[in-house]
């Protein structure tokens, strides 16, 4: 991607988002959009495929803090995209020092004291301008590491607490394979651009300034292709459905990331191609739950008679890895939690988390008249015994 990109095109508008919106909403935007465009919800949309690729273009940039400071200078500058067209006092994009222009003073300003005038124009315009002694002639159009991509996962909660490894189909974007990211037909390759002698970069004289902008020829790759690759229409990139192996970790935690790294679109200019970031949602146990305070316990909920609590008993409670008995000591109240050494979530370092067992009385929905009268008995014997002593003092 080039400057004249960044100027000629709105990212923010791509993504439905305002100029000043957060990192999440913009990623919210970006998701949303990825899963209504994505080509496996729209096959043979050539127009949803486009804008896939649009926005994962725009969500490229904008989702990398360093690029969209770049970006958002780089457009307020030259008017929000209006092009390299002269301003006030004669320099491009309205450079002049009037009441809707900068002055160079201004420029230098924000180039970074110290710097000298060539090298800090040289930064702020990063390679739009020849300076700080480096011909644009002999420049290079900078590469670009390749965008990240997102996708999601379910797995089942014994593989989150065990870990697994889980094979997952991803469509998106990634060099072509037919071309090997040449963009040029097989058999053919690409020449060099005569105008800009393959810089990218081409330099005009505005007084006694030089000032260089990309080669409106090869817009600013340097390259010309007379012969079009026919599955990536030149662009060298395309679809690509692959099957990658999601190794998920132990312990992992519902709306947590895994990244692959390498795995996500491919670098422009020889850089590397960007990361995949899987999204892991994992489904609920029917049994077993993970512990807010520490996510390598495990939650178990078991139901007990009132004589169990009352008299004592021995229970036989499930874990991940067959049963366990738990005494129950005499008098104990429902809703106490007793501590399972060692039958939590088992990570690689070996850290293991314990299993926390919640009893809770289970009461009857009906009795029949044994039962009932033995009750009745036991509530008039114990009747001397108030649990609800004191609760209205002071009231």
């Amino acid at each position: 991607m080039t400057q004249r990109d960044w100027i000629e095109k709105d990212f923010y508008r791509e993504l439905g988002v305002a100029s000043g919106a957060s990192a999440d909403e913009i990623k919210k935007a970006y998701r949303k959009l990825a899963r209504e465009l994505h080509p496996d919800a729209n096959p043979g949309d050539a127009k949803a495929e486009a804008r896939f690729k649009a926005v994962s273009e725009a969500y490229g940039v904008l989702s990398d803090d360093k690029k969209r400071k770049e970006y958002d200078e780089t457009r307020a500058l030259f008017a929000g995209g209006g092009g390299f067209g002269a301003g006030a006092g004669g320099f491009p994009g309205g450079f002049g020092t009037g009441a809707g222009g900068q002055s160079f003073e201004d420029l230098f300003a924000r180039a970074g004291a110290g710097g000298g005038a060539g090298g800090g124009l040289g930064d702020l315009f990063g390679g739009l301008f020849g300076g700080g002694g480096r011909s644009a002639g002999r420049a290079r159009p900078s590469a670009q590491r390749g965008a990240d991509v997102e996708s999601e996962l379910r797995i089942s909660f014994d593989d989150a607490v065990r870990g697994a490894e889980v094979q997952i189909r991803l469509t998106s974007p990634g060099r072509c394979d037919r071309c090997g990211g040449t963009g040029a037909k097989p058999g053919t390759a690409p020449r060099t651009c005569p105008t800009c002698d393959g810089v990218g970069l081409v330099s005009r004289s505005q007084g006694a300034f030089a000032f260089s902008e990309p080669c409106t020829d090869c817009r600013g790759t340097g390259r010309l292709i007379d012969d079009p690759c026919p599955q990536c229409n030149g662009s060298g990139v395309s679809n690509r459905t692959r099957t990658l192996t999601v190794r998920v970790p132990a312990g992992v935690d519902d709306g947590q990331k895994v990244r692959l790294a390498g795995q996500g679109e491919p670098g422009r200019g020889g850089a590397p191609a960007g990361d995949l970031f899987v999204t892991v949602h994992v489904t609920p146990d029917k049994v077993f739950g993970r512990s807010a305070k520490n996510a390598d316990d495990l939650t178990l909920k078991v139901p007990v008679t009132y004589p169990e609590l009352v008299l004592g008993a021995t229970l036989t409670v499930p874990t991940l890895d067959g049963t366990v008995s738990l005494k129950i000591p005499p008098g104990t109240a429902s809703g106490r939690t007793f501590r399972v050494r060692g039958r939590g979530v088992q990570r690689k370092n070996g850290k293991t988390g314990d299993l926390l067992v919640t009893v809770e009385v289970a009461v009857p929905s009906s009795l029949d008249d044994a039962a009932t009268e033995a009750l009745q008995a036991y509530a008039e014997s114990t009747k001397d015994f108030d649990p609800r002593a004191g609760l209205l003092d002071g009231r």
